[in-house]
């Protein structure tokens, strides 16, 4: 299983140390979840703390794009490096060409659906993108319990790849612990989004490692 631990659990005081506890890790990624006050009722952190990581990182950066119109953002993130740019599909009216706008700027092009938002929607992009992410909480704060029917979504989601050929990955953020970690590899998942859970676990490590392990 791929783990992508969520910096938005991280002690921001000690955020250089946090990234570096990642590093050490068998975490794959390290997601940054990106929100403007506006498409979520949230303000994280911006192209400061992005660059400031991005400069540390020994992982691949995994960067959820919360906010309104995420294009005007994609030639400022690919100069950060990341892997992933994930932008909404509620928040973008033109997907197709901004899908194909983060491709040409170097970076893997992700979608996400909020936990409303049916797996319908990617009739039409699925075979565009390198990755789904479904969001298993309601965007905007960490720390919420795991939403149950995601895990039917999961296997919606899957048959729909399946069905179309597509390569993409399956990504679940929100509400990750042991026990919703197995439900949503069971169903199909490739990568976990886990904030919480490893961020402020006795031995992030370890925890790191046991997700990686599914």
């Amino acid at each position: 299983m791929i783990l992508a631990p969520s910096l938005l659990a991280a002690d921001f005081l000690h955020i250089g140390r946090e990234v570096e506890m990642v590093n050490e890790s068998d975490a794959d990624w390290l997601h940054l979840d990106v929100m403007d006050g506006s498409f979520v009722p949230n303000i994280s952190f911006g192209f400061p703390v992005i660059e400031a990581v991005a400069r540390v990182s020994c992982k691949p950066l995994d960067v959820h794009l919360m906010v309104e119109r995420p294009e005007q953002w994609i030639e400022r993130l690919a100069a950060c490096g990341a892997e992933f740019m994930n932008v909404h599909v509620e928040a973008v009216r033109h997907l197709h060409r901004v899908v194909e706008a983060i491709r040409s700027a170097g970076m893997r092009p992700a979608v996400t659906l909020c936990p409303a938002t049916p797996v319908c929607m990617l009739e039409d992009i699925i075979a565009d993108v390198d990755m789904v992410l479904l969001m298993s909480v309601n965007p905007g704060f960490g720390g919420q319990k795991f939403i149950p029917s995601t895990v039917e979504k999961i296997e919606r989601l899957r048959s729909l790849i399946e069905r179309t050929g597509s390569k993409a990955l399956i990504e679940v953020d929100g509400g990750i612990n042991r026990e919703t970690a197995l439900a949503v590899a069971r169903a199909g998942a490739d990568a976990l989004v886990a904030g919480t859970s490893v961020f402020r676990a006795a031995d992030p490590q370890a925890e790191a490692a046991y997700y990686h392990g599914l």
